[in-house]
């Protein structure tokens, strides 16, 4: 009636994947994947090392326990404001 419990390899690329979109940071040029689910709720997949990116290369805390860059953040905000980034329900 549902479907099956256990997800399909193909739902589980695009709940994984799905929606990303390419971002560069204008400030350093890292380059990330990013999908806006709300205003509020922004996804980032690094594409390279996080190390790449100076604000966090700077600091002795590990990547995951960072706030995202304020650089990176602009970025992916500027897209949003352009419309090159979508904001999933919008």
């Amino acid at each position: 009636m549902f479907g099956s419990p256990v997800a399909s390899a193909e739902e589980t690329r695009e709940f994984l994947s799905g929606g990303l979109a390419p971002v560069g940071c204008r400030t350093c040029a890292v380059r990330v994947l990013v999908k806006k689910n709300s205003p509020k709720h922004t996804s980032i997949q690094w594409t390279t090392e996080s190390s790449a990116c100076p604000v966090y290369a700077a600091s002795d805390r590990p990547a995951a326990l960072q706030d995202t860059c304020p650089e990176l953040q602009h970025s992916i905000n500027e897209d949003v404001r352009a419309g090159a980034l979508g904001v999933a329900g919008e």
